[in-house]
């Protein structure tokens, strides 16, 4: 739900009048497939989502900047000096928008002021449909319409990526922030990761809704064993490169890893690469299939997408798995995990007008085994990050 509400009187109790304010939205995404595939160099296929992160803000006469979160209210107002931009871990959500500042800071460009912002997001915390890159866009918008520096969507979305990765210390790729930038209506974007060549595919679901489930096990990516896999991918591509030439993973084709693969001695890093080339693989001809409308087609890559990141990439769990396999029993056309991973969300294709028996059975067989309640989100393909 907008709670725009919610979000000026917060703004008007806490920094004055609303006169001169601004609003910006920054939307969650959903990869609808393509997982683990982007910092190896090969292509995923996200949506941007109806759901996502606002930020009501007025400009300052000093260098002061005040950031508040209605979704946070126990932090209270966060207060900075932007002479002193630093990664403090008391700020928690705080350090997402203050990196995007710093990044700004360190390619050289000046504020001439401070400003107070009100942020507010209705993505679920930690579900894995990217709240963190999602504010990072929502402030590099802000920034960019606030003191006319003039950077493209492409510049906003590099110099997010960058405040995960130095500021925050999130090895991340750079589909989260890419897709959430240039995201389109009705529409997802085939990325290729590698040289940030895209395309858009209309999604003519027809009579198919997009459903998202969430298993309500919080993770951190931070936490997880995300930098572990990119460090597997990183053997394997030494030892791929003694055959070919290459600079990622994603660069074979599934023939030529298939052939080669006896290079890699270490079985598990074997895995972890065949899960990347295969993913890289499906995500094409997932895109090829939505472009005829063979919904069935799409839908049967996204369940083998599932089963290469449970197996081959081990990075599912009791709790992913079984939202999954309760979707695909409960006739979902396609199910799997999406995100990081280790908890989080799976996306469902489920028959319009089925919506509430698929939540009821679901939600009983994954707390039967988990004893856990799910929750369910019905959403529409919508716009990438802009100025309301």
């Amino acid at each position: 739900m907008n709670n725009v509400e919610e979000r000026k009187t917060a703004f008007n109790r806490l920094f004055g009048e609303l006169e001169k304010t601004r609003e910006f939205f920054a939307p969650g995404r959903v990869n609808l497939i393509g997982e683990h595939t982007d910092y190896n160099g090969g292509h995923v296929f996200p949506c941007s989502l109806n759901i996502g992160t606002y930020a009501i803000a007025q400009k300052r006469s000093d260098q002061k900047i005040h950031m508040y979160s209605v979704n946070f209210p126990e932090q209270k107002v966060i207060e900075l000096d932007l002479q002193a931009i630093r990664y403090q871990d008391e700020h928690d959500w705080g350090n997402y928008p203050k990196g995007v500042i710093a990044q700004f800071q360190q390619s050289g460009y000046r504020f001439p002021s401070g400003f107070d912002v009100v942020f507010e997001g209705n993505i679920p915390n930690g579900a894995g449909l990217s709240s963190s890159a999602s504010i990072e866009i929502a402030t590099a918008v802000l920034l960019n319409r606030f003191y006319h520096f003039g950077l493209n969507m492409k510049e906003l979305v590099q110099m997010a990526q960058r405040a995960e990765n130095d500021f925050v210390g999130v090895n991340c790729g750079i589909m989260d922030q890419f897709s959430i930038g240039f995201g389109k209506k009705n529409h997802a974007v085939l990325l290729n990761c590698k040289n940030l060549n895209y395309s858009y595919s209309p999604i003519k679901v027809d009579n198919w809704s997009l459903i998202i489930a969430n298993t309500n096990k919080k993770r951190g990516l931070t936490d997880s064993k995300y930098n572990e896999r990119r460090l597997e991918c990183e053997r394997a591509l030494t030892a791929l490169k003694e055959m070919h030439d290459i600079e990622y993973l994603c660069d074979l084709t599934l023939q030529e890893f298939q052939e080669s693969e006896y290079l890699i001695s270490n079985e598990l890093d074997r895995k972890r690469a065949r899960h990347a080339i295969s993913e890289n693989d499906r995500t094409r001809r997932a895109h090829e299939a939505l472009a005829k409308g063979n919904l069935e087609q799409f839908g049967q890559l996204m369940n083998e997408s599932h089963i290469s990141l449970r197996d081959d990439y081990e990075v599912t769990g009791i709790e992913l798995d079984t939202l999954v396999e309760a979707a695909w029993e409960q006739g979902a056309l396609g199910a799997r995990m999406t995100g990081a991973g280790f908890g989080g969300c799976t996306v469902n294709l489920v028959k319009t007008g089925e919506q509430e028996e698929f939540f009821q059975n679901v939600a009983r067989r994954y707390k039967e085994k988990t004893g856990i309640e799910p929750s369910f989100y019905t959403v529409s393909i919508a716009d990438g990050a802009h100025e309301l």
